[in-house]
Parts: C-alpha cells; sequence; structure tokens
C-alpha cells in the first residue's frame, strides 16, 4: 500500500492512495465471512450457507465496502500524520481514472484536499475605525412623531373615499352576495380604481374581480372563496358602497401620549419631544453598531489577508450539495459565501486569539433575545419571563438554530473583544450621508 502527497500549492494537495491485492484480501476475507455468519439462504442452516454462494451473491458488495474502508483509513492517517488542517472533505480528483471493481486487482484513487489558510495578525490601538453617531434632527423628530400619529390612528366614518380610504362594499351575483368586503382603495388596480376613488355610500358599479384584484389569496379572501373556486367564477360582480372609512391619524394629547408611553409617563409636549429625540437615538445606535460590526468584519478579513482553494471550495459544494444545487447556482451564490467563510475563518482565529468561550448562558440568554425578538414581531410586549425562557428552551433543541445562536453569539464576542482593542473614532453625521455610506 502507499500514499503519494503532491503539493499542488499552498493551500492544494492532491493525494493518491495505491492499494494492491495483498493489502486488502485478508479484510475481504474477513467481511465474507461476517456475511456467511447472518446470511439467511432458504435449504441453509444460517451459517451454514457455502462460501462460494455466499461470495457470489456478497462478494462485490465485501469488495466494495472493505476498499473503501482501507481508503478511508488512509486518508484519515494522512491527514493526522501530516497534521493538516483541511476545509470541507476530501473531494475525488478530476485527474481520478474510473474504477473497475475487479477482485484481486490493484487500485488508484487519487483525492484533492483544500488547506486551510493560516492566519496571523495582531491588533491594536493603532488599528482605527469610525464609529458614527447620526444626529437628531427636527425634522427626523417630526416624521417620527407623524410615523406614530399614523401608527395610533383609526379607521372612521368617511364621506367621498380617497387614495387612501377603505370601501366597504356588497358584491352581488345573481343569487350569490358577499357583504361587508373591506377593500383598500390603494390596492385597487387597472381602470376599476376610477369607481373606487370618490365612492359615496349606495354608490353603485360593476367590477371585474379578476382585473381589480390581480393577488389571488387577497382575491379569494375579500369573496369568502377558496382559490381553487376563482377560476370557475364569472369575475365580474355588481359592487354596492355601503361605508367609506377614512384613515385618521391619532392626535397629540395626554390620552395619546398614555396609548404610546403609558400612564402618565409623558405629559407635555416638551416631555413628548424628549421621548421621541431619545427613540431615534435608539434606533440610530442600533443602526450605527450594525455598520461598526460590518466595517469590522471587512478591516478584519482584509489585515488578515485571508487566501482560501476557491476552486476547490467551489467543487466541494457543489459535491456536498448536488442534490439541492446545480452548479450554476453555486456559482451564483459562491461570492456571497466566500465572504462568509472567509469571516468565519478569521472569527475562529479571533476567538482562540481573545481565549473566548460560550457559555451556558451566554446560549440561553441569546435565545430567550430571539424569543423575546419573536413575541414582538407579533405585537407581544410583555411576555411573562417564564414563557420567555421555555421558548428559549425549545429553541435550544433544534440543533439549526442552536448553530444559528452559536454563530451569533461568536460575532457578538469577538466584535465586543476587538472594538476594547482598536481605536474607534467616533463621528457625528447626518442622516441622509449615513444612508450614502457604502
Amino acid at each position: 500500500m502507499e500514499v503519494i502527497k503532491n503539493q499542488v500549492d499552498d493551500l492544494n494537495i492532491e493525494v493518491t492512495v495505491n492499494i494492491k491485492g495483498e493489502d486488502y484480501a485478508e479484510q475481504e476475507k474477513k467481511r465474507l465471512a461476517a456475511y456467511r455468519r447472518s446470511a439467511d439462504f432458504k435449504g441453509f442452516r444460517k451459517g451454514m450457507v457455502p462460501a462460494q454462494l455466499v461470495k457470489k451473491i456478497y462478494g462485490d458488495q465485501a469488495l466494495y465496502e472493505t476498499i473503501n474502508g482501507i481508503v478511508s483509513e488512509q486518508l484519515d492517517k494522512f491527514i493526522k500524520d501530516n497534521d493538516l488542517h483541511i476545509l470541507g472533505e476530501p473531494i475525488s480528483s478530476e485527474s481520478q481514472k474510473e474504477i473497475e471493481w475487479v477482485d484481486g486487482a490493484d487500485f488508484e484513487f487519487k483525492f484533492d484536499l483544500g488547506l486551510s489558510p493560516k492566519i496571523d495578525f495582531e491588533l491594536s490601538k493603532d488599528d482605527k475605525l469610525p464609529y458614527y453617531k447620526i444626529n437628531v434632527t427636527e425634522d427626523a423628530k417630526s416624521k417620527m412623531k407623524e410615523n406614530i400619529f399614523r401608527q395610533y390612528g383609526q379607521l372612521e366614518e368617511g364621506g367621498a373615499a380617497g387614495e387612501d380610504d377603505y370601501v366597504v362594499v356588497d358584491f352581488a351575483q345573481g343569487e350569490k352576495v358577499v357583504e361587508g368586503a373591506y377593500v383598500s382603495v390603494s390596492k385597487v388596480e387597472g381602470d376599476a380604481k376610477k369607481n373606487f376613488v370618490g365612492a359615496k355610500v349606495d354608490d353603485k358599479f360593476s367590477v371585474n374581480v379578476t382585473e381589480a384584484f390581480t393577488n389571488e389569496t387577497d382575491r379569494a379572501s375579500m369573496l369568502k372563496m377558496k382559490k381553487e373556486e376563482l377560476a370557475e367564477m364569472d369575475p365580474v360582480w355588481d359592487a354596492t358602497v355601503v361605508n367609506v372609512k377614512t384613515f385618521v391619524p391619532a392626535v397629540e394629547s395626554q390620552e395619546t401620549y398614555d396609548k404610546i408611553f403609558g400612564k402618565d409617563t409623558v405629559k407635555t409636549p416638551e416631555e413628548f419631544d424628549a421621548k421621541i429625540a431619545e427613540r431615534l437615538e435608539g434606533e440610530y445606535k442600533q443602526e450605527a453598531d450594525y455598520r461598526l460590526s460590518q466595517d469590522l468584519r471587512k478591516y478584519l478579513v482584509d489585515k488578515a489577508g485571508v487566501q482560501v482553494p476557491e476552486e476547490f471550495l467551489k467543487r466541494w459544494l457543489y459535491e456536498s450539495n448536488k442534490e439541492k444545487f446545480s452548479k450554476e447556482d453555486v456559482d451564483r451564490e459562491f461570492d456571497s459565501f466566500l465572504g462568509d467563510f472567509r469571516w468565519q475563518l478569521v472569527r475562529g482565529y479571533l476567538m482562540k486569539k481573545f481565549d473566548l468561550k460560550i457559555e451556558d448562558k451566554d446560549m440561553l440568554d441569546a435565545a430567550k433575545a430571539y424569543a423575546s425578538y419573536q413575541y414582538a414581531m407579533y405585537g407581544m410586549g410583555n411576555v411573562p419571563e417564564q414563557f420567555i425562557t421555555d421558548a428559549a428552551m425549545n429553541i435550544l433543541k433544534d440543533e439549526r438554530q442552536i448553530r444559528n445562536i452559536e454563530e451569533s453569539v461568536e460575532n457578538e464576542k469577538v466584535i465586543a473583544a476587538v472594538k476594547e482593542t482598536i481605536s474607534l473614532q467616533n463621528k457625528k453625521i447626518s442622516e441622509a450621508k449615513f444612508r450614502e455610506l457604502k
């Protein structure tokens, strides 16, 4: 048996494993004996099936399993003995010849290995990055107030429907009637919109619902029927306006203050203005922190000068996922993968450099934060702590979720450590200029 190393370049190795007949004969014999002991053939007692019959039935399988076991063992030994840090898994070389599985023959297997690059760099206060502080302006506060008033607004009785209003309609088609359908005027398409804009109570008109409401799901919901029923119906309906609902934003008042911030938390326009500024500062800080994390990631990857065996990785991605993705899919997404992969390597290096560890508490805290975020997405802001904890524990039972949370925690720990090590230069900037940053 012979294992030959061909160092293609710093990041690529081709390994050839040569196996002769005598290298695998004994193992193959033992494997066939195992098959014989467990073989269940009619007319023979278990374990007493003739060896030649067992070989005829199981010979090819035994040969294949034996050779693959030896090759795998030799590859693992080669990687360990040479202290190689490989990326992904070894893949069959493009120069591999087709294998003829003949018992007693010699075999040659060629594999490509992609090596993990050596990463070694230092960080100090000489490393500088900007940290942006976005200015809170009167215009920004005014827009936020407007958005909040709209958020806490309500529908009221209206006259003639405007572009942003709702029209409550009874649809009729012969004896078939759909009562009280809410129609958002802004979502009506085509020529039908002219019937809804300016519509008043008791107005009647015909509407082709297929042309006016092109989204099948919305159309089926409006007409209170299943989507599969839409194709069979006549699309033209008679519409009668039974109500017009106009959206009216909330007004600045003590009642509105209490709805937004809780009872008596804010009592004056000045306190309201201060709360708005505080909320904006919080949102801007989140954006600035995210921007810094992205800038840090790029800076660190560039500083590390990470070189990876790109062609090997592209082939490995395809070979590992050929049932899910085509080569075109891999090519299309490769640049994005490469960026994430380089950062993963640098992040792993910095976890070791700063001696950072992920504790169980870190994982639970991150899972609880994610659970709280999910509840908030559904408008549930004051969920009991036990509910949050239970949801977090369920999240941590999912392997995919565990990996995502672990990666998130690693990111946070590395970014926090780097921020303490380098120099962050505070820079004030307008919101408009911040949005223009690339």
